[in-house]
């Protein structure tokens, strides 16, 4: 799976932008061409362009049956999901689903509870998932992006930041470091993104990140790694708003 996206939308952290001036390649949104590398890698891809904001792109060939990749878009909510729910059957309960839902539908219907002012904070929602995963999701009417990894990292998932800062998610090392040269890393394990608030913890959702140099199996210094600082304390919560807001301007 792929995701890109524009830094108006989704800023990422600096931590993750390698000092050295020649270690993103390109711009992945500018001409098609990232596109179009990724397109002739995966020949059986769908993608998916929302103009200058981004795109979504994605394949079933060579996935993992373990933890396949799914796709689904609801009322302008496209959401990549890999991997599996364990405990998907109550989370369907929960959210008043249907037993025909998979894992990527429990996602976005999570998203839109958060949204349109759920009773709990973004960090209790991810942590009430209990499975092997990696998502993004993109809500076109707010421009939002929202992305998490479990605990343990059980499914590969890497970010990193191109030339022009835009936003590069991808299940495929190859392909971030394409775009992004020295300025990728893996996705923090029992972490969580979103547009609005940057990247937190679940895990420890009252505790600071802070990054450190990243080392490739190559052994080069890339962009970051983000780890809970344990001496670290602060305030987490929605904050009750009035009813025109939204989750995705508030968290």
């Amino acid at each position: 799976m792929l995701a890109v996206f524009d830094q108006a939308v989704a800023k990422g952290p600096e931590a993750l932008k390698n000092l050295d001036t020649d270690s993103a390649p390109f711009s992945a949104l500018r001409d098609g061409s990232f596109i179009k590398y990724f397109n002739s890698i995966q020949p059986d891809s769908v993608t998916l362009n929302f103009g200058s904001s981004g795109f979504i792109a994605y394949s079933s060939h060579g996935q993992n049956p373990v933890l396949p990749r799914l796709f689904s878009v609801v009322d302008d909510i496209f959401c990549l999901f890999q991997g599996h729910i364990e405990n998907i059957a109550p989370l369907k309960q929960q959210y008043g689903m249907t037993k025909k839902a998979n894992e990527v539908g429990i996602v976005i219907e999570a998203y839109r509870t958060l949204r349109d002012r759920g009773p709990y904070p973004a960090d209790h929602v991810v942590r009430d998932i209990n499975g092997k995963f990696a998502f993004v999701l993109y809500d076109r009417t707010s421009e939002s992006v929202f992305t998490a990894g479990d605990a343990d990292g059980s499914v590969p998932f890497f970010w990193g930041m191109d030339s022009d800062n835009n936003l590069v998610f991808s299940d495929d090392e190859v392909v971030v470091k394409k775009a992004c040269g020295k300025s990728f890393a893996p996705f923090p394990k029992g972490c969580f993104f979103t547009s609005s608030r940057g990247l937190r913890s679940f895990e420890f959702p009252r505790k600071e990140l802070k990054a450190t140099p990243w080392v490739d199996s190559l052994g080069e210094v890339c962009g970051a790694i983000f780890m809970v600082d344990e001496l670290s304390r602060k305030e987490t919560g929605m904050a009750r708003v009035g009813s025109a807001s939204n989750w995705s301007s508030q968290y």
